[in-house]
């Protein structure tokens, strides 16, 4: 940050966009749609979002997470957390009766349709992404084989498609949006015929609050991300930041902050990623003015007015 540019004062500078985006909002609200409509338990296969303050929350009004369907009692409410899941899940919820309600988010549902369709015409892909997150195994489960997981560019070296005539490459939607464009451009050198998606696979959200970020970075000498640990966006949001020479620390909630990280420090960037709600952020900035800050500006920043409707069944 420019010495002249430092304020008196202790500043927070707020990120614009930040926090829920309109896939984190449809799944929160399908979970609780579901049990104003159908009473609790309401089943709810994975976190529904990878935030622990939503997922307790949802727990207290009566939803019961779990991770096998064998958990679930036959003729029960399901729902499909917002990450997406695989065919041979959706075949065995099926199979065990359950009245199940998909809150995959429509962008990852978006990659799926594209793998399926290119699938029938023949093609392998790769997919870029984090091995375990079950975004990728929702992806990679959409085929019995035929999808290759690359992690980074050194990945790109080992796969071994059975064929290069017919090869896509889809990602995971909450990467960094920097990664993915080095990966992609090292599948592309490999595989030059490589067919890409006509849109990037990495959501707006996921774009907006990285370029958010990288507005923010130079003008504060400290970022802080509110998110929990298991969500991917939030974990790229602090990357970034550190990447871009910024010192940077992601909390789940306002008990985390450190009053050490406020020493010496004149303005605190402060955003959230795309799985976690405004309450922790103005928890966060109470804690932060606790600490000495005194005034709090937003950044000018993107409008988000995107919203995804409703799976049929759940109106009230």
């Amino acid at each position: 940050m420019n010495a002249l540019d430092k304020p008196e004062h202790l500043e927070i500078l707020l990120a614009e966009p930040r926090g829920f985006c309109a896939g984190v909002d449809r799944a929160i609200e399908i979970v609780e749609r579901a049990l104003q409509k159908f009473g609790a338990p309401i089943y709810v296969r994975h976190e529904i979002v990878h935030n622990t303050f939503v997922v307790n929350d949802l727990k207290a009004k009566g939803a019961i997470f779990i991770e096998d369907l064998a958990e679930v009692p036959p003729g029960a409410t399901l729902v499909f957390s917002a990450h997406g899941v695989s065919k041979a899940v959706q075949a065995e919820a099926q199979a065990r009766g359950f009245d199940v309600f998909d809150a995959t988010c429509p962008l990852v549902t978006k990659v799926h349709v594209e793998v399926a369709k290119l699938a029938k015409e023949g093609y392998e892909f790769i997919m870029i992404g984090h091995k375990g997150h079950p975004e990728v195994e929702g992806t990679m489960g959409q085929l019995e084989r035929g999808i290759h997981l690359v992690e980074d560019v050194e990945d790109v070296a080992s796969v071994q498609p059975a064929q290069t005539d017919k090869l896509a490459v889809v990602t995971q939607t909450t990467l960094s949006v920097d990664d993915a464009a080095e990966i992609v451009a090292a599948v592309r050198a490999r595989f030059p015929s490589i067919r890409e998606p006509k849109q990037q696979d990495i959501c707006y959200a996921t774009q907006n609050r990285q370029d958010a970020v990288k507005v923010m970075s130079p003008q504060v000498d400290l970022l802080i991300v509110v998110g929990s640990p298991t969500s991917s966006n939030s974990n790229r949001l602090a990357e970034l930041a550190r990447k871009l020479g910024v010192e940077s620390y992601m909390v789940d909630n306002a008990d985390e902050m450190r009053p050490e990280w406020l020493e010496g420090k004149w303005r605190v960037g402060l955003t959230a990623g795309a799985s976690a709600p405004e309450v922790l952020v103005k928890e966060v900035i109470d804690r932060i003015k606790a600490l000495g800050a005194v005034s709090v500006r937003r950044m000018d920043g993107i409008e988000e007015t995107v919203k995804f409707p409703l799976p049929k069944g759940l109106k009230l």
